[in-house]
């Protein structure tokens, strides 16, 4: 199983356990505002999630960590690599994502699970390059992409929802440097 820990973090595959947790994050709009039309997810939607993130496991050999407190052993969200089908235009390409309940926020675990995430993407799985997709206006998630290192890309526009978005990249050559 793979599983990456960090100071404070355990990154690991998903559980039946997680479902509860996760759908408690899923149906807070604010945690969703900024996330395909913004609308929650139910626990139906949230198992959704879930089954679909395992089977990205099961397919590409990544994809989306639940992530939880090491101290407590709560889970706090979700952290991790997806192939962004909804994007043809980015494609083919690697996104790292991130999805933490609200009272994580501003406490620096985004950051460290997406450090974690991209080191093993690009050394543990051979990625040579990774993109992050942020909708423009999210200066949350802008911040953690900073922190990673990735550079601006392009402006897109989401094709289901009219959102204007913008992708980042960082290679391997530019993460050793």
């Amino acid at each position: 199983m793979t599983e990456i820990r960090t100071p404070r973090l355990l990154l690991r595959r998903w559980s039946d356990d997680d479902l509860v947790p996760l759908s408690e994050i899923n149906a807070d709009p604010e945690v969703m505002r900024w996330i395909g039309d913004g609308s929650t997810l139910d626990l139906d939607g949230t198992a959704e999630d879930i089954e679909r993130f395992e089977d990205e496991w099961d397919e590409e050999g990544f994809g989306p960590f639940a992530v939880e407190l090491l101290a407590s052993g709560e889970l706090i969200g979700v952290v991790g690599l997806s192939v962004p089908e909804w994007l043809p235009e980015v494609l083919p390409a690697v996104e790292i994502t991130w999805r933490l309940g609200r009272s994580y926020w501003g406490q620096g675990y985004a950051s460290e699970a997406a450090q974690a995430t991209l080191e093993f993407a690009l050394q543990d799985r051979g990625l040579d390059r990774v993109i992050a997709i942020n909708r423009a206006g999210n200066d949350d998630s802008e911040n953690v992409i900073r922190k990673l290192g990735m550079e601006p890309d392009r402006d897109t526009t989401d094709p289901e929802h009219g959102h204007l978005l913008q992708v980042h990249t960082i290679d391997l050559t530019e993460y050793e440097a």
